[in-house]
C-alpha cells in the first residue's frame, strides 16, 4: 500500500505553490487576522517547540509531535494513560513553550460548570450584573483528570471546544485565539469517576496514550529529574501570534480531491465494519484531514499525501469508535480494527495509477527545506 501511495506525488502536488506564496490571512488572534508563515519560519518555530518539549519529556518525541500537530490543526487533545507517565507534564510543557495565557483546572466531583465557564455577579454599587470569566478563558486550558468531574461540569466544555465561545445568562463571550484544551484522564481507576460520553470524546481531535518510557530514557530521567524538574528551565520559544501564523499556514496546505476521497473512504469503512457498533462521525473526518494537513506542514510539504492521513488516523479515530461486543470479547481493540481497515482499504485509483504529468522536478519537501 505504501508503494501505491508514493507513486502519485505529482497527482497531489499543485503545480507551483509553497508556504511563502500563501499570504491570505486566515487564523485570528484576538480579533486580528494573522498572515501565514514562510517555510523557514514555520520550520524554525515548530522545531523550537519540539526541542523544548523533548528536553522535559524523555523518550516521547512522537507524543510531543502529535500534541503539536493537534495545536496547529486547531484541535483539542486527550491524554489517557496510567498515573505517573507524564500526561500532565506534557500538557504543562507544551503550554509553557508558548508565550500565551494558560490555565489549569483540577477536575473534582464538586467542581461546578460556573467554575469552568464563569459566572455573572451582581455589583451592588452599579446595580448591574458583571461577568467574571472562568478558567476556560485562556489560550491553553489544561484539564487534569477530566473524568473526575460530573457530567454536568464536563458538558460545560462542549460549547467552548466546538465553537470557541461561552454562553452565560444568554450572553455569548468569544474565547481568545489560539484556543486548545488539553485534558488528562486515568483509564484504570474508575471509582468516583464519570466516563466521558461519546459526544464529549468526539470533541477531542486526538487521544494519546503515553506509555512507559524505554530503559535508557527512564535511566536518563532518574539522572536529570532528581533535584529539580526540567520544566522549571523551560521558557517560551514562540508567541501566541507565532502560533496563530503557523495555524494560518496549516490551513493553506493543499489537499487534492483524491486525498479527500481517500479520507472519506476511511470514515465510511469504519461505519460499515462488522467489528464496530459505532463508526467515525463526519466531524471526525474533518478533524482527520486537519491533522493530516498539520502533519504535512511539519514534514516540510505544502500538500497532503495519503500517508499523512493514515499516520494520524489511529490517534484521531480510535477514541471515537465503539467495538461490537463480539469483537471486544475476541480481543479486538479500536486500534487493531483501524489498523486492519487501513491495511485493506485500497488507495484511490487516481493516486495509484496517475502517471508523471511533467518532467521530473525537485521534490517539494526538498524545495521547502532548502530555504532553511
Amino acid at each position: 500500500m505504501d508503494t501505491q501511495r508514493r507513486t502519485a506525488v505529482n497527482e497531489i502536488e499543485p503545480a507551483s505553490r509553497n508556504f511563502a506564496e500563501v499570504t491570505e490571512p486566515v487564523s485570528q488572534l484576538n480579533g486580528h487576522k494573522a498572515p501565514a508563515m514562510d517555510a523557514a519560519s514555520f520550520h524554525s518555530a515548530s522545531q523550537r517547540i519540539l526541542d523544548a518539549v523533548n528536553t522535559v519529556i524523555d523518550g516521547k518525541s512522537e507524543a510531543a509531535r502529535l500534541a503539536l500537530t493537534v495545536l496547529l490543526a486547531q484541535g483539542h487533545l486527550l491524554l489517557e494513560d496510567v498515573p505517573g507517565v507524564g500526561k500532565t507534564l506534557l500538557a504543562k510543557t507544551l503550554a509553557k513553550t508558548i508565550d500565551c495565557t494558560v490555565s489549569r483546572i483540577q477536575f473534582t466531583p464538586d467542581l461546578l460548570p460556573s467554575d469552568v465557564t464563569g459566572v455573572s455577579i451582581y455589583n451592588q454599587s452599579s446595580r448591574l450584573f458583571e461577568f467574571r470569566p472562568g478558567a476556560v478563558f485562556a489560550n491553553i486550558v489544561i484539564g487534569d483528570e477530566i473524568n473526575r468531574a460530573s457530567a454536568k461540569t464536563q458538558s460545560a466544555l462542549l460549547e467552548c471546544m466546538e465553537e470557541h465561545q461561552v454562553t452565560v445568562d444568554g450572553n455569548s463571550y468569544k474565547l481568545d485565539e489560539p484556543f486548545m484544551v488539553v485534558a488528562t484522564q486515568n483509564p484504570i481507576e474508575m471509582e468516583g469517576t464519570y466516563p466521558l460520553p461519546e459526544a464529549q470524546r468526539d470533541r477531542f481531535m486526538a487521544r494519546i496514550s503515553m506509555g512507559y518510557p524505554d530503559r535508557d530514557s527512564e535511566i536518563e530521567m532518574l539522572e536529570t529529574h532528581q533535584a529539580t524538574s526540567p520544566l522549571a528551565k523551560v521558557s517560551a520559544v514562540v508567541t501566541a501570534a507565532d502560533v496563530a501564523a503557523m495555524i494560518a499556514t496549516v490551513q493553506q496546505i493543499y489537499v487534492s480531491q483524491a486525498v479527500k476521497e481517500y479520507t472519506v473512504s476511511v470514515g465510511r469503512a469504519t461505519r460499515q465494519s462488522p467489528l464496530l457498533r459505532l463508526g467515525a462521525s463526519p466531524r471526525s473526518m474533518l478533524q482527520l484531514l486537519r491533522a493530516a494537513k498539520a502533519t504535512a506542514a511539519l514534514d516540510g510539504r505544502d500538500f497532503v499525501l495519503p500517508d499523512d492521513v493514515s499516520n494520524v488516523a489511529e490517534s484521531v479515530l480510535a477514541h471515537r469508535i465503539i467495538l461490537d461486543r463480539k469483537a471486544s470479547s475476541a480481543g479486538e481493540t479500536p486500534r487493531s480494527v483501524l489498523h486492519g481497515i487501513l491495511s485493506r482499504l485500497p488507495v484511490s485509483q487516481d493516486l495509484a495509477d496517475a502517471p508523471a504529468r511533467s518532467a521530473p522536478r525537485t521534490p517539494p519537501a526538498s524545495r521547502l527545506r532548502g530555504n532553511h
